[in-house]
Order: C-alpha cells, then structure tokens, then sequence
C-alpha cells in the first residue's frame, strides 16, 4: 500500500487523484491533503479519507477547517510552513505536487528533501527551477513521475529505450478553444467563453492558459527537464482530438505514441502506482468511432505566448521564472475582466524585457525574479487599465 500526499486536494487534480484512492483502498492510503480557499471540501476530504495532517493556506482557513472537522485526529497546520510540513509528513511515501502555479516549488522541495517520490503535476515547478529541482531529486535519489498527459505519454513511451537514440519529443495540445479564430475575433473573446475548453476539464489558471497556448510552452520547459533534452529537440503539434497525448521519435526514424481517452485519471493512476498499473473503471478508446485523427503546426502569430516560452526555455536562468510569473498575474487579470485576451502575451513580453536574467540562479534569485515580475506585471496592468 502506497501512502500519499495531496498538495493541492480540492483542485481537479487532486480530488481526481482522491476518487482513484477511494475506488483502491487496497492499494492506497491518504496521509496527509492540503488545499487553499476550499475549507468545506477539504473538511468532506477529512470525514472520508481521515489523513494524519491537513493545510491550508490561512490562519483563519485553519481555524474554519477545525470547527468543521469537530473532533477528528487530522492535525490541522496552516501557512507556508504548515504546507512544506504536510509535503515532508514523515508517514507518506509520494506526494502529489499538485498546487497550482509557482506556489507549488517551495513543498515540492520539501518533499524532495524528505525523500519523497514525487507525482508532479505542477508544471510551474520545472519551469521555474527546473534545474534546482532535478539536481536535488538525483541527489536524493527522488523520482519525478511526470502527472501531464503529454509528459506521462513520453514517459511511457521511453519506457525501456536507451537515452542515445532519442532523436526528439512531439507534445500534442488540443488548440484550445480559440484556435479556428481570426485575429480579430481573439480580440473580443470573454473569460468565460476561455473557460470552456473543448477536451479538459481543468482548472481556470490551466485552461486559460491552454487557450493560449501558454500551457504547452510551459510544458516544452517541463519536458526539457523531465527529460533532460535540449528545447531544440522538442517540437509542438496541434491535434485537437486529444487522443494521442504525445508522440517520442527514434533516430531511426520510427515515432513511438501513447493514446488514451481524455481523462486525466489515467496519467494519475499510472504515476501513484508506478512501476505498476491498475484498472479503472473509464470507458475504453474505440478508435474506430474518432474518425480522423489531424495533426498541424500552431500558429506562433495568433498565439504568441507559446513563441515567448520557447524563447524563455532557451534562453534559461530566470527568464522562465520570470515568464511565468508574468503569465500568472496576466491570467488572473484576464479572468478579472482587467486586459484582454490578446494583451495576455503584451503583458508577459513587456515584463520579460524589463527583469535582467541571472544566468545561473540560486534558489533566492529565482523567488527574488518571481518576486519582481509580479510586481512589473502588477504595474504594468495598472497603467494599461487606466489607458
């Protein structure tokens, strides 16, 4: 039985993770969970799965969660200290980094400190510190299971294959919601009409950024350091069936692929129960009722924030710190109805032009550029919603 962790319980990920513990108590036991603003839903996580430790992300969340909980054992702690204390909760065996955005990087290295095995479903974590990390995972002889479709795909798919016969990686992303749009058309899309994707069933952050074709650029940087391959080797297709969820190619010439129906309790489950796998109850893939199956190259003109992350990841250092903590403060403005669909890549690029990039940063230079670009992109929103 594998005792698990959940940063970040009461998002998408974390209560799809929560439903394949509950259908394989056998296999799985929930120590500890953590979660932000949700209380009531993490005190139903408390009543149903009693792990020893909760957070959550205030003091007064804290203090809510204990009234709702009543008498439970669970030991409630709040705070950026009482998350990387549930990360490193001696009793887990893996925890699932599950936190949206740059929050997540501080207890995921906790948990990598502690040991633990790490089911990553945090891509902002190696785009940040993408080199931090990985260096601190090999010397705690950590694994990494990637939690992405596209990113577990790739790990099965090089499953077993030698390091040196790779030639390059492929990630499939859906286009979105917008990608049959003209320019023009972008210009008056609404936060709502953003939220609805076509394939996923995300959380806001993610989707959006998915309509922007931001999230696969964050996923190119995540790959690079998943798999310690250079950014010029990893290359994106647009295939909105969302079937094949990434594609890995040989210097042979031959493409290994990993196809799946477009639920993300697959790539869950294989991660907490690696090296093993396990059933589920999900609806099979009938291929024979997809009908055609289109891949083509994104438009970096429409969507030109997966043009800035690309730069981002090849230029390194900080510049992806920075990038995406543009992105974060850009999204959440966009959701506020503060800027516009397409000024989501004017912010970014106005703030990566402005934040100097330390080549080889510590831990400290990359909370500090982190820092500094939420404060540019805070700014820079201000003055263009008064413009």
């Amino acid at each position: 039985m594998k005792k698990i962790t959940i940063l970040g319980s009461t998002g998408s990920i974390g209560r799809a993770a929560l439903d394949i513990v509950a259908k394989n108590p056998e296999k799985f036991k929930v120590t500890a969970v953590a979660a932000g603003t949700n209380i009531k839903e993490l005190a139903r996580q408390i009543d149903q799965f009693k792990p020893h430790m909760a957070a959550c992300q205030t003091r007064q969340g804290a203090q809510k969660l204990k009234i709702l909980i009543g008498r439970s054992r669970t030991r409630v702690v709040w705070g950026e200290a009482g998350l990387e204390e549930a990360a490193a909760l001696a009793s887990s065996d893996i925890v699932l980094s599950a936190i949206s955005g740059a929050a997540g990087l501080k207890p995921t290295l906790a948990a990598i400190d502690a040991g633990k095995d790490i089911a990553l479903a945090n891509k902002e974590v190696l785009v940040a510190a993408g080199q931090i990390v990985t260096k601190k995972a090999k010397s705690k002889k950590v694994m990494i299971l990637p939690v992405d479709s596209e990113h577990s795909a790739i790990f099965q798919c090089l499953s077993g294959q030698k390091k040196d016969l790779l030639k390059r990686l492929v990630l499939t992303a859906s286009g979105g919601p917008f990608y049959n749009l003209t320019g023009a058309a972008l210009k008056k899309v609404t936060p709502a009409q953003a939220l609805r994707h076509p394939r996923w069933r995300m959380g806001k952050k993610i989707t959006v950024d998915s309509a922007s074709l931001m999230n696969k650029g964050l996923e190119v940087i995540e790959a690079r350091w998943l798999f310690d391959v250079d950014i010029s080797r990893i290359d994106v297709l647009i295939h909105p069936q969302s079937i094949v969820h990434s594609l890995v190619e040989m210097i042979d010439g031959s493409v290994l692929a990993q196809l799946g129906i477009a639920d993300m309790r697959i790539p869950i489950a294989y991660a907490l129960s690696y090296p093993r796998r396990i059933t589920n109850d999900l609806p099979p893939l009938d291929l024979s009722s997809e009908g055609s199956l289109v891949f083509h190259k994104p438009d970096l003109n429409r969507f030109p924030c997966l043009g800035l992350a690309f730069d981002a990841g090849r230029r390194g250092g900080t510049a992806p710190a920075v990038m995406n903590a543009a992105n974060e403060v850009a999204v959440a403005a966009f959701l506020e109805a503060k800027i516009r669909f397409v000024e989501l890549p004017e912010v970014i690029s106005q703030v990566i032009s402005r934040c100097p990039v330390i080549e080889k940063p510590s831990l400290a230079d990359i909370l500090e550029a982190d820092s500094e670009a939420r404060r540019e992109a805070g700014e820079l929103i201000m003055r263009m919603k008064r413009g």
